[in-house]
């Protein structure tokens, strides 16, 4: 595999499936051969739109087509385990969208699973692949903001209430964490690694019982803070803020980010920006696309033990608050 192209199915044809599609196009590496959804009609206009060869109305067909060599599971988050596992059984490498799956106890079955089977399954953190990223994570180990001490960032919006909708239905595993709180969690984890000493945290919970705003507090050993927050039903922004010991670095709207500077200490700044057309999901896709033509089974920006930490981490912070989904046994 090591220099053909890339052939990819896609499993559900909603909104983040059709921001994956449109970048998919651009992917260096990859074809969109198939889409699956539980509709035909839906696959179809889906496939039209974006230029898959193939679309299914159902699932286990798309599982079974044996040009496909990669899935990308764009399905509700109490989705993920089941559909993840389907791809795995059927030998189809995997890529899930975040959050992984609702807890770390699905998240470990199916990366048992992949692990016992060989075969590549990564977790759709994008924002680990976007050129700005890679910049301040090359910055940083460069040591030229000094060792990192805290770190603070948001990811927060304000939406209308809708009790059946998939962002404040328990049943569909809502609330601001898992949509949007893993954003700066997962950040945090990247730059501070992902078994934080202590972990101090609140939440609003809202009529239907989800959070619709939480504030997160990470200490680590080595005495390094996060400062985090997410919520649904408040503006609070998506920048992200990394202060050293020699300067410090600001990146708006970090979960797509394109720019980030740098503040030196002696004040002087460096701009990095990402003069990009795509919207970046491209960078994942050739990513994975990359990684399977080199015969990996997972991805060292974003491995799977970092993903379990980052799971078992959320199942915490839901436990502090006293928030389980209607599901979970």
């Amino acid at each position: 595999m090591e220099n053909r192209t890339i052939k990819w199915g896609i499993l559900g044809a909603g909104w983040i499936a059709s921001q994956f599609a449109r970048d998919l196009a651009h992917a260096k590496n990859a074809e969109f051969t198939a889409v699956g959804s539980r509709s035909l009609d839906k696959a179809e206009d889906f496939a039209g739109k974006f230029g898959a060869k193939r679309a299914y109305g159902s699932y286990e067909e798309l599982v079974n087509d044996a040009e496909v060599d990669i899935i990308y599971v764009a399905t509700p988050h109490p989705s993920h385990k089941e559909n993840v596992l389907q791809c795995l059984r059927a030998g189809k490498a995997v890529l899930c969208e975040k959050p992984f799956t609702v807890n770390a106890k699905e998240a470990e079955e199916v990366v048992q699973f992949a692990r016992d089977n060989k075969v590549f399954l990564m977790e759709a953190m994008w924002t680990r692949f976007l050129p700005v990223i890679r910049k301040v994570r090359e910055w940083i180990a460069e040591g030229r903001i000094g060792e990192v001490r805290l770190l603070k960032a948001d990811f927060g919006f304000r939406t209308g209430v809708n009790p059946e909708g998939r962002l404040f239905n328990p049943a569909l595993a809502g609330g601001a964490l898992l949509d949007v709180g893993i954003y700066p969690l997962s950040f945090a984890t990247m730059l501070l690694g992902a078994t934080p000493k202590q972990v101090l945290t609140t939440a609003q919970l809202g009529d239907t019982g989800v959070d619709e705003e939480c504030s997160i507090l990470l200490s680590y050993d080595a005495g390094q803070t996060a400062m985090l927050s997410a919520a649904i039903r408040l503006n609070s922004g998506s920048d992200a803020y990394i202060v050293g010991t020699e300067g410090s670095i600001r990146i708006p709207s970090f979960f797509n980010a394109k720019s980030a500077t740098l503040v030196a200490a002696d004040g002087t700044e460096e701009t990095f920006a990402d003069d990009r057309t795509t919207l970046g999901y491209v960078y994942e896709a050739e990513a994975a696309g990359q990684y399977l033509r080199e015969g990996k089974l997972e991805s060292e920006i974003i491995p799977l033990d970092e993903t379990l930490h980052l799971m078992r981490l959320m199942d915490g912070i839901r436990q502090q608050w006293g928030l389980r989904y209607p599901f979970e046994s």
